[in-house]
């Protein structure tokens, strides 16, 4: 079965989105046997229309940009521990999923320490978000360098543990085999496949790299297999370059997924297609929200493992994240930030830019009259 969408202005080039039957799999929850203690948040504060102190990012006229620790935005740190926060960053220093330039372990500080730039208010969309929520930065998840299957279970349990204090977390990567360990997590506290919007230069749908069933390129094959997401609710925004054959796109069509192709939105606003998405997601299912930063042309955004030229510019990257807002975010992350690639470290700040968006977008956030 095949079908497409009309996208507005975009209806005379309309992008074709596919959808076919695909069998019910197993649901693959990950090892909870073990993980790491917690300390309690000294200064949390109860949720609620109640007044509260809430977290708000330092401002530059009391610590200069570059003083003081680099949580993400410069915000409170509380180390594991989600409890009082209404939505968390979250780092994931790791790259031992990659396939080609290895560095993105380094991606969650470098994205910490170009964040300082941004303020708390958007002057653009008039979104108020320290205002509307109790943000924080929990510190990162205690990678395994040497395991990559221990990584994804300690992602996962964080994730758990984040969720079911009614928190929204926030990934800071890191290599995109990430994903696996946040899906699982989701899976299970949510109780149901995640829709998903996917923004990347690559499909990361391979059976298998090198011999190995885990790694940054087959974590949505797995998530399919697992039963962590429903492939006639992913989307995949940016898809582009070369590959070994055909399969990382004629797989997913017969899945379900719904394919963008970067050259296909070249030259053109994403405000429709967004729209469309919401459209079909509608405002109550959970959506999970990952953003690969090859996504991104490299010639904005240079440090990263595998660039594909041709790409999406910051321009479209804004258009797709504020296009959620009104979807129920109920994770996200930005990925593969690797800045050993980066003297400039553009590429860490388009990142921080856009998780600042991405916290915009998310359900609950006031907007001002402007």
């Amino acid at each position: 079965m095949q079908r497409s969408l009309l996208f507005g202005s975009l209806s005379s080039q309309p992008f074709p989105l596919r959808a076919v039957l695909h069998s019910s799999l197993s649901f693959i929850s990950c090892n909870s046997s073990r993980f790491i203690p917690t300390r309690s948040l000294s200064e949390g504060q109860p949720r609620g229309e109640e007044k509260i102190k809430r977290n708000i990012p330092l401002p530059e006229s009391t610590v200069p940009e570059f003083g003081d620790i680099a949580t993400f935005m410069r915000l409170p740190l509380t180390r594991h521990d989600p409890n009082g926060l209404d939505a968390c960053f979250i780092g994931i220093p790791m790259d031992n999923g990659t396939s080609l330039r290895s560095g993105t372990r380094h991606g969650p500080r470098a994205v910490r320490n170009e964040s300082s730039i941004i303020g708390p208010y958007s002057r653009i969309t008039g979104a108020a978000p320290f205002e509307s929520l109790q943000v924080g930065d929990i510190g990162d998840v205690p990678v395994n360098p040497y395991n990559l299957h221990k990584t994804v279970d300690n992602i996962c349990e964080l994730y758990k543990r984040v969720l079911r204090a009614g928190c929204t977390p926030l990934g800071i990567g890191g290599d995109h085999t990430l994903s696996l360990g946040v899906l699982r997590a989701l899976r299970e506290v949510k109780g149901q496949p995640l829709a998903m919007i996917h923004v990347d230069a690559h499909a990361d749908v391979s059976d298998t790299m090198f011999g190995e069933k885990i790694c940054h390129g087959t974590s949505f094959r797995r998530a399919v297999e697992e039963g962590l997401i429903d492939p006639k609710k992913a989307f995949q925004i940016g898809l582009r370059g070369g590959g070994y054959g055909p399969d990382d796109y004629d797989w997913p069509l017969e899945q379900g997924f719904h394919m963008f192709p970067a050259h296909d939105l070249w030259y053109k606003s994403l405000v429709p297609l967004m729209a469309d998405i919401r459209r079909e997601l509608g405002s109550t299912q959970p959506v999970y929200l990952t953003f690969d930063i090859d996504a991104i042309d490299p010639s904005y955004c240079p440090g990263t493992g595998t660039p594909e030229i041709a790409g999406l510019t910051t321009a479209q990257a804004l258009e797709v994240i504020r296009g959620t807002r009104g979807l129920n975010i109920v994770s996200a992350d930005v990925v593969e930030v690797n800045p050993l690639y980066d003297v400039s470290g553009g590429t860490a700040i388009t990142a921080a830019n856009l998780l600042f968006e991405i916290l915009c977008s998310l359900p609950g956030v006031k907007y001002k009259q402007r």
